[in-house]
């Protein structure tokens, strides 16, 4: 009986061992994959096709270079690019002269150190239809 209880314990011991062993080894790994270098230049993100969708990004940083996978949505605004995320303002009146209506952008981000343009316009064609809001509720006061 002693003889199984000394078995046992040997196998747990060894087990224990293993399995310290192998996240140690995983630890080492993902020290090798990543850099020590903390000054990295990023690219701006390119598409793999056309000027929208799933892409990459170089990154650079002393003698060290990699690739990252990005995305540029497809209805983002191309003007400003993917990396510069701006707080927009309401639209303003519709101009009568150039029949367009305007806001501004503040920057918000940068993202990858990318060179944005701290304020931002952006215009858009005047509306054709007016759109009036109901003050009957739909659906209600039917006998």
């Amino acid at each position: 009986m002693q003889v199984r209880g000394l078995f046992l314990l040997l196998l747990m011991l060894i087990l224990l061992a293993a399995t310290t062993e192998a996240g140690k080894n995983k630890k080492e790994k993902a020290k090798k994959d990543g850099s020590k270098c903390e000054d990295w230049r990023w690219g701006p993100c390119v598409p793999n096709s056309k000027d929208c969708g799933l892409g990459y990004r170089e990154g650079t940083c002393k003698d060290e270079s990699k690739k990252l996978k990005c995305k540029i949505p497809c209805n983002w605004k191309k003007k400003f690019g993917a990396d510069c995320k701006y707080k927009f303002e309401s639209w303003g009146g519709c101009s009568a002269q150039t029949g367009m209506k305007t806001r501004s952008g503040i920057l918000k981000k940068a993202l990858y150190n990318a060179q944005c343009e701290e304020i931002v316009y952006v215009t858009k064609p005047c509306s054709s239809k007016i759109k009036s809001k109901s003050k009957a509720k739909k659906g209600k006061g039917k006998d």
